[in-house]
């Protein structure tokens, strides 16, 4: 996956919503926040993981974001742009700390352009525009696969949710690919759909009728 396109794209789009979005409406997947606390957010995460390649530990402390609408945009824009920077000049086997299994700066290429994609969901749910999100099935695929094997396992390790009473099987409709499994629990519930759908579920963006798949996915499979 060409991961730094994707990410200018990204975080292009999440800046055009700040740019002439109503900061103060509230996001529906983080009801005690605003847009502008979505984009005090994720332009914090972008000099985190910034920080993470150059520095190589997770002790980076974010600048803070001003409220001015036009000096928000400008500051998450400055953001993003000195994120693509680091990461375009760091080769991507490069030593890094990570939360992931391996400690390399390619690992943020992905992570961030997840990251941003999310998040862009939120802010275009907040303006009450989620109908113009759009990502290719390849890139949503990945992000499921980033889900179960990152996400979940480290969840679990952390001791922020027990292990799944089943095995949730995802079956993706628009993409050619096997199942991806999540939990090691007896009972195998299956939850087809697009790749999109399904990546929206696991981050708890969009709900599924199944009653079984919704009491898995209930569970904090993701942070």
């Amino acid at each position: 996956m060409d991961w730094m396109p994707l990410l200018r794209e990204a975080t292009a789009r999440f800046a055009g919503v700040l740019a002439d979005g109503d900061l103060d409406a509230s996001v529906p997947a983080c009801p005690d926040w605003t847009l502008r606390d979505l984009a005090d957010h994720l332009g914090g995460v972008h000099q985190w993981a910034a920080h993470a390649v150059v520095v190589g530990d997770a002790r980076g402390e974010p600048t803070p974001a001003p409220t001015d609408q036009v000096a928000l945009a400008r500051w998450y824009e400055a953001s993003a742009r000195d994120l693509v920077t680091v990461l375009l000049g760091t080769p991507v086997e490069a030593t890094a700390w990570t939360f992931g299994p391996e400690q390399v700066a390619g690992f943020w290429r992905r992570r961030q352009v997840h990251e941003t994609l999310i998040h862009l969901y939120d802010a275009l749910a907040s303006q009450q525009r989620q109908d113009e999100w759009t990502v290719a099935p390849e890139v949503a695929w990945d992000g499921v696969d980033e889900v179960a094997t990152i996400f979940y396992d480290r969840q679990v390790r952390l001791e922020r949710t027990a292990p799944l009473p089943g095995t949730l099987r995802l079956l993706p409709t628009d993409v050619e690919a096997g199942p991806i499994d999540i939990g090691p629990g007896a009972g195998v519930v299956d939850l087809p759909g697009t790749a999109s759908d399904l990546l929206l579920a696991l981050w708890k963006r969009a709900t599924v009728s199944d009653p079984e798949a919704a009491r898995l996915l209930a569970m904090a499979i993701t942070p």
